[in-house]
């Protein structure tokens, strides 16, 4: 079955072939975020030294070197506050300015985590009526990424708007616009991640209060059924994505849960495809060389990291088979596109194969293709090509004209 309109998607492709954005270069969040968040493996538990610890791995294993260069604090870092209201950490992190000048000694940046409500989804301090004061006290911290997770704001919202969706709505724009104007208002440069689950179709206005990137949907899970669910349901969004502001399909699992080998590749390639934010949440003191290997993939890495800026989209479904598009950075006059070919199904397919689609693609004729994953180069190929993918298996091509 074909799922989209070939006039609309056979423009989009070709014009966003040769050219760019359109908007003036972004000194934060140029190209999707990469970096790595404590939730996923310490979640409540995390603590200073853990986060001293992941700089160091960072650095030893290569993943800074690689483009993961935020290292974020997620919830459960907050105390009290003070007699003037100044936030402060908890026992767990007993000097945060000293924290975060270790993580920049390592060529790193720190990230950390608050809510637009009273309190955290762990119940910790949030920061409704001290968005000021907290946007200053990261900047004095020298903290240079903050995640504001909707959480306990939900019940102000129904609470001030009840029965009133849209004036709810509207509260929730005026909070995360508050924020943006407080780090603003600092003078430092803080890349401004919104986490409220792609509520009222967030990717729509979130740019214009401050985001650098924002969630589209709820949490993501280490399965293969939770992660490919959130990755498909980016098809169309495409359009909102851009240099300085990004679409989030939520946190890499790779290395996580009972992911497989080919399923780690399949996430990290719609990710990729996606130019999603590349925020890593694996146990890194247990890192296997097939993990690292993925996740530090710089073939792979350069198609999420495009200077172009372009997401990815969907050009062709049938059954558990799909094939995303996304168009790369022109090299001497060449277009250029990642090609990803999935096999989201539970079998794996009959001898007959996959082929390219190219007429999907704004291609007439062959294409010179590479195989991404598998460094190899397969030369002039066309749509008699089939590409034999296994269960949860995937293929990534880079295709010129």
């Amino acid at each position: 079955m074909r799922i989209w309109s070939k006039a609309l998607h056979v423009g989009w492709l070709l014009a966003a072939m040769g050219t760019g954005m359109g908007a003036a270069a972004q000194t934060v969040a140029s190209t999707p975020p990469m970096g790595w968040n404590s939730w996923n493996f310490f979640a409540g538990k995390v603590t200073d030294k853990d986060i001293r610890d992941t700089a160091d791995l960072l650095v030893s294993t290569g993943m800074r070197d690689a483009g993961y260069v935020y290292v974020n604090i997620d919830d459960t870092w907050e105390g009290k506050r003070d007699a003037q209201g100044r936030i402060q950490s908890n026992e767990k992190f007993p000097d945060m300015k000293a924290l975060a000048d270790y993580v920049h000694s390592k060529g790193l940046k720190l990230g950390i985590y608050s809510s637009p409500g009273p309190q955290t989804c762990a119940r910790f301090e949030g920061s409704l009526g001290h968005e000021e004061q907290d946007a200053q006290t990261y900047a004095d911290w020298g903290i240079d990424y903050l995640k504001y997770d909707l959480c306990s704001y939900g019940g102000v919202m129904r609470q001030q708007a009840p029965n009133d969706i849209a004036g709810q709505y509207k509260l929730m724009h005026e909070a995360y616009e508050k924020m943006h104007q407080a780090i603003v208002k600092t003078g430092r440069p803080m890349v401004y991640s919104f986490c409220q689950y792609g509520m009222d179709s967030v990717w729509q206005w979130g740019p214009g209060v401050g985001a650098n990137l924002w969630r589209t949907t709820g949490d993501i899970s280490a399965n293969f059924d939770r992660m490919s669910l959130i990755g498909r349901s980016q098809a169309g969004l495409a359009k909102y994505a851009g240099p300085g502001h990004w679409n989030d399909p939520d946190m890499l699992e790779v290395g996580n849960g009972r992911l497989n080998h080919v399923e780690n590749v399949t996430h990290m390639t719609l990710w990729a495809m996606l130019a999603a934010p590349l925020i890593a949440g694996n146990n890194l003191t247990q890192m296997t060389p097939d993990v690292a290997a993925i996740l530090m993939n710089k073939d792979v890495i350069a198609i999420d990291q495009d200077a172009l800026g372009k997401q990815g989209d969907r050009v062709f479904a049938e059954g558990p088979f799909e094939i995303w598009a996304k168009p790369l950075k022109d090299e001497a006059g060449h277009p250029s596109m990642a090609v990803a070919i999935f096999n989201f199904g539970e079998s794996d397919p009959d001898l007959r194969g996959v082929g390219l689609h190219l007429k999907e693609m704004g291609f007439n004729g062959q294409v010179t293709a590479r195989d991404v994953w598998a460094g190899k180069d397969l030369g002039r190929i066309g749509d008699d090509y089939k590409f034999i993918l296994p269960k949860h298996g995937v293929v990534l091509l880079v295709v010129k004209r």
